[in-house]
């Protein structure tokens, strides 16, 4: 679990490549889902577009959390939207998205952490080579 842009996709994939693992990324489901002409993925792309967090059910065992500034998200955030020109990083819609992910987050991880399920790796403005030995070090402690 992460903001938007703080790279918990780049350090997943590379995570379920060294451990065998697979990778289902959900902003990646959903970003598929609402060019879909189903009234769920229209559903899903207004949400959004809207910065807002997609209802989704499900409970992980272990939550890893990852840490990273709102400086850097944003900065990520805004490069990414550039580059693949995904309407979601616009930067109204990443604003808002930041500002939800806060407020709707902090009691699941409040509740994670009070449980012993939170697990934390920092993928704030070091290495990505760093980032990714932090991501198995972690992944390796809950095996």
């Amino acid at each position: 679990m992460g903001g938007p842009g703080c790279g918990k996709g780049t350090q997943c994939k590379n995570v379920a490549t060294k451990y065998g693992f697979c990778h289902v990324g959900l902003g990646q489901l959903l970003t598929q889902e609402g060019q879909c002409s189903t009234q769920w993925g229209w559903e899903a792309r207004d949400i959004m577009l809207q910065g807002l967090l997609v209802p989704t059910v499900g409970r992980a065992p272990d939550l890893i959390m990852f840490d990273c500034s709102m400086d850097v998200m944003v900065c990520r955030v805004w490069h990414r939207g550039q580059k693949e020109h995904r309407v979601r990083d616009c930067e109204s819609a990443l604003r808002q998205g930041l500002e939800t992910y806060d407020t709707l987050c902090e009691p699941v991880l409040t509740s994670y952490q009070q449980n012993n399920l939170l697990r934390n790796a920092d993928l704030g403005r070091s290495s990505s080579r760093r980032h990714f030995a932090q991501c198995c070090s972690v992944t390796e402690r809950l095996q």
